[in-house]
């Protein structure tokens, strides 16, 4: 089961009402923990998918691969989240490193998430990096 399952319900129910106050590293370092240990938050997972949305922009690319790992991870789809993390992806292609790249790529392959421009991309940058 959940380890300490009342620690992460009131820890989910409180980020969902401060959700408006973290940045993404908090919110991407949630979900990177509730995904480490398998527990499933189906509401905080929904907020901030949502929350994320709107502020990705201001993600560091670590944040932006952890949040994609950490759906992918608990195997919860978060369509309009993956759409904005490949655009997202895409215009910063060059400050991603090589996990970034593997865990961005592990994570849309899992959900079977297409990003057909975010796929050649990568293919582009790592084609440059390795040669």
């Amino acid at each position: 089961g959940t380890p300490a399952p009342q620690l992460f319900d009131a820890i989910a129910r409180e980020s969902v009402q401060r959700i408006g106050s973290l940045n993404g590293q908090d919110l991407s370092n949630i979900v990177w923990a509730y995904a480490t240990l398998g527990v499933r938050a189906p509401q905080l997972f929904d907020a901030i998918a949502c929350e994320s949305e709107q502020r990705i922009g201001s993600f560091k690319p670590q944040e932006l691969a952890n949040t994609a790992w950490a759906f992918a991870t608990l195997g919860t789809p978060a369509p309009q989240l993956f759409d904005a993390i490949a655009r997202e992806s895409v215009q910063r292609i060059g400050s991603l490193n090589g996990q970034d790249l593997s865990n961005i790529v592990w994570a849309y392959a899992t959900l079977g998430v297409r990003a057909p421009q975010l796929f050649d991309a990568i293919a582009c940058e790592s084609e440059q990096r390795i040669g």
